[in-house]
């Protein structure tokens, strides 16, 4: 946004210098003798429309490569934009991103290992993801997360499902993430229910 960035510099410059007269005599006549006072600010307002125009645009551009950005007020999208560099800035939004997701674990270098929820569970992703590959693109880095996340969660519950006949039901409702939990009861549930159909339509 180079070309918003020259506008915005203008239109501060202008507000200084009208600012810095205003200090130097504080009388309302004395203000109004600023010279072309009028016609500076309405430049002044005619850029900072420009520069929002601008800046929606640019945004609108940001939700469509990654649609879940809707969700997010501009001032929250600009925060996230903003701090390319700390790839942990966005953690504060991630709930309304990513339903159920709280956190995300960054190791040293940046790169995602797991996703956690604000009960405290922990799911790791199948694949770690490097956010400097990004390039401080992090509508880049969290579309990558979005796929890897679904295939974690199947992943998930594929085990958990395994499991379910094999262990206790209290060991195994507290050896796998509750998502997994509720999906595969219901499954399983519906199994049992379709087999007792069946099975009373035959007596």
């Amino acid at each position: 946004m180079p070309e918003e960035g020259r506008r915005f510099n203008a239109v501060d410059k202008n507000w200084r210098d009208i600012m810095k007269a205003v200090t130097q005599d504080r009388h309302v006549l004395a203000v109004l003798e600023i010279d072309k006072i009028l016609e500076r600010l309405k430049k002044s307002n005619e850029l900072l429309e420009l520069i929002l125009k601008g800046l929606n645009e640019y945004l609108e551009k940001k939700r469509l490569y990654f649609p879940r950005f809707f969700f997010l007020s501009n001032d929250e999208l600009l925060e996230i934009l903003s701090e390319t560099k700390d790839p942990t800035r966005v953690q504060p939004h991630l709930k309304k991103c990513f339903e159920g997701v709280a956190t995300l674990k960054f190791t040293d270098v940046m790169d995602i290992t797991h996703m956690n929820s604000s009960e405290g569970e922990n799911v790791p992703l199948l694949e770690t993801i490097s956010t400097a590959k990004a390039r401080g693109a992090v509508e880049k880095w969290l579309l990558e997360l979005e796929g890897i996340m679904l295939r974690s969660i199947r992943e998930t519950i594929i085990k958990s499902k395994a499991d379910y006949t094999k262990t206790k039901r209290i060991d195994w409702v507290r050896a796998h993430t509750g998502q997994a939990v509720l999906a595969v009861s219901q499954l399983f549930w519906t199994e049992y229910v379709t087999q007792a159909i069946k099975t009373s339509l035959k007596l």
